[in-house]
Formats: structure tokens, C-alpha cells, sequence
């Protein structure tokens, strides 16, 4: 049985892509756990032919190192930046690593469903095993199968539970209706429904290619209230067009809920160009956005105490999922 503290100490090592939230993760140990944390110091640049250089600023040797870094645009930078951080702690001589990614990319291409094409989900959790992750923790991926693709242990956390509550604390319940973006989310609807209380609805949709066209609406919507839910947001179409066929059928209010803001593209155009048909759009910083990019109407939840108390729970040899049966 392992020993509590037997890494050495709580370190905390920032990518360039959530440097805010790693601040926030950070002031969570130190204030509610009193566990004095800091970031570490280092130098992370790219020379003039685009390649990416790491230093640490200070010595992680025998320490239990936390490198925190997202998968937000410019993706194939930041995995390489992720990449090449670890390998970095690696050849420090730190005690354990652990990979802390709130949104992986590529967990689109988890399987070969056209001939001749790649599995990059399966080639991405080997390139984060091959630099030094000894584990990792991320957030909601969209395919949970994800997990065997690793042969390291990780804690694939949800931000179901906080965002469940916000909404309970702030929503009138009792004309409510959950319903999905689409039938792939059919799982995650009914977990929202049963949270809540509330009836469940769904959109199906057909996919050509790489567009999602919205079908038709399985279940009962007419003079609800709707909480419309998925995992993520990349381009806003799949929500646009459901909240036309919601509005068709006679929906009433409606919010928006789902963890990553990948905002792509067109996604915050389209949004805004739904203008107050949407009464609130719900979601995690597990993508950082300048707030002034952000809508009036967007409620942005914070994942630094989730993800704070899984690395001291991980740090302390405490059980993780025993957050979640409190």
C-alpha cells in the first residue's frame, strides 16, 4: 500500500493554454486544503523555426509533478508543448507524473469507421505514456471506451455533478424538460433527467460527412421549459438547428448546458445570432476564453476545485470516486 506523501511534495507545473486555471487549482490546495502550493517556475518559447522549447525553472526531483495543459487551438501546438513538458519532468527525476488535461482532443477518432484512416485517440494516449506520464486526469471525454486506450491509471472526472447543481440551485424545475443535442448523448440526457427530476427528450439527427442535420425531436416539448445538453460545443451548428426544431415544436424558455467550449469558427456568431431565444448558456473553463469574447448571456463554471481535490485526493492516496456517492 502506498504511503501518503511518498512522492515528495505537491508541484504544480502550468502549459501555456490554462495558465489561469492552474492558478485557480493552485489557490484551491493552498486556501481550502491547506496544502501550500505555487506554481512552478519555467520557460516555455519557440525558436524562429516554430519549434517548441521547455526549461524548468527549479528542480522537480522525487516530487509528485501536476502538469496542467488543455488541448485548446492551436491544438497540435499545445499537445506538443504537453508533450514536451513531460518529457522534461521525466529526465528531472520527479517522483511521479500526472498528465491534468480538462479537454483531449481527437477523441472524435476513437474507432475505423471509413477505410484506411487512423485511431488518433489511441495514438494520443501513447505519445502522453511514451514522455513520462505515469497518469492522467481529464474531463468528460466524449467516448468514455477512451480509457483502455491508456495502460497508466488516470480519473476521468465529469463536471455532470457541478453543473447538475448550478442548475438546480438556479432553474425553476417543475416545467422542465432535459433534452440532448442529439441521440449520441442519449446516456448524458438521462443522467441530467434523473438529477433533476425532469422528463427527457431527444434530437435525432443525421450526419453527412462532416454535417449534422437536426430530424426531429423524440419526446414531449410543446410549453416546456427546455435545458438543452451535450458534452461539448465545436461549431455551434448541432445547437442552432436544434433550438429551430425545439422552437417548432413549441418549446418555451430555453438554456444550454455542456462542459467544453471549443468554439469553432462560426460557433460564437451563431450563437449570438440566436440572440435572447436562449436565456443562459452553461459551461466549464475547461477551454480558457477572454471574457470579453464570451456573450452576456454565458455562465462559465469553474473546474480548478474539481480538479484540486482529485490532486490532493490522488497526492494523499484517498479515494476519488468517493467524492461522488457523498
Amino acid at each position: 500500500m502506498r504511503v501518503p506523501g511518498m512522492y515528495g511534495d505537491i508541484k504544480l507545473l502550468a502549459g501555456t493554454a490554462c495558465e489561469t486555471l492552474a492558478e485557480e487549482i493552485a489557490d484551491y490546495l493552498t486556501t481550502a486544503c491547506g496544502i501550500p502550493v505555487t506554481l512552478l517556475d519555467r520557460e516555455i518559447y519557440k525558436f524562429a523555426n516554430d519549434n517548441t522549447f521547455v526549461q524548468l525553472g527549479e528542480s522537480t526531483r522525487g516530487q509528485d509533478v501536476y502538469l496542467i495543459q488543455t488541448m485548446d487551438r492551436p491544438v497540435n501546438d499545445n499537445i506538443m508543448e504537453l508533450l514536451i513538458t513531460l518529457d522534461a519532468v521525466r529526465r528531472d527525476s520527479a517522483g511521479r507524473i500526472t498528465a491534468v488535461i480538462p479537454y483531449m482532443s481527437y477523441t472524435r477518432t476513437d474507432k475505423k469507421d471509413l477505410p484506411r484512416t487512423p485511431i488518433t485517440a489511441r495514438l494520443l494516449a501513447d505519445m502522453i505514456q511514451v514522455a513520462g506520464a505515469d497518469r492522467y486526469i481529464t474531463i468528460d471525454l466524449h467516448a468514455l471506451q477512451i480509457q483502455g486506450f491508456f495502460s497508466i491509471p488516470g480519473d476521468v472526472l465529469s463536471a455532470f455533478h457541478m453543473m447538475s447543481d448550478y442548475v438546480m440551485r438556479t432553474h425553476e424545475l417543475s416545467n422542465l424538460t432535459v433534452c440532448t443535442v442529439d441521440l449520441g448523448f442519449a446516456k448524458g440526457g438521462r443522467n441530467w433527467a434523473h438529477a433533476l427530476g425532469t422528463p427527457v427528450a431527444f434530437v435525432e439527427k443525421k450526419r453527412t460527412g462532416a454535417v449534422a442535420t437536426a430530424m426531429a425531436i423524440v419526446g414531449d416539448v410543446k410549453g416546456r421549459d427546455i435545458l438543452l445538453v451535450d458534452d461539448e460545443v465545436d461549431t455551434g451548428g448541432s445547437v442552432y438547428r436544434a433550438i429551430e426544431l425545439l422552437d417548432e415544436a413549441g418549446a418555451r424558455r430555453i438554456s444550454v448546458a455542456f462542459t467544453h467550449p471549443v468554439f469553432s469558427g462560426p460557433a460564437l456568431e451563431r450563437l449570438a445570432a440566436i440572440g435572447d431565444r436562449v436565456d443562459e448558456y452553461i459551461f466549464t473553463n475547461t477551454i480558457e476564453h477572454e471574457p470579453a469574447t464570451l456573450l452576456p448571456n454565458m455562465t462559465v463554471l469553474s473546474v480548478a476545485d474539481l480538479l484540486g481535490e482529485v490532486i490532493r485526493r490522488a497526492h494523499q492516496g484517498i479515494s476519488v470516486g468517493a467524492m461522488f456517492q457523498d
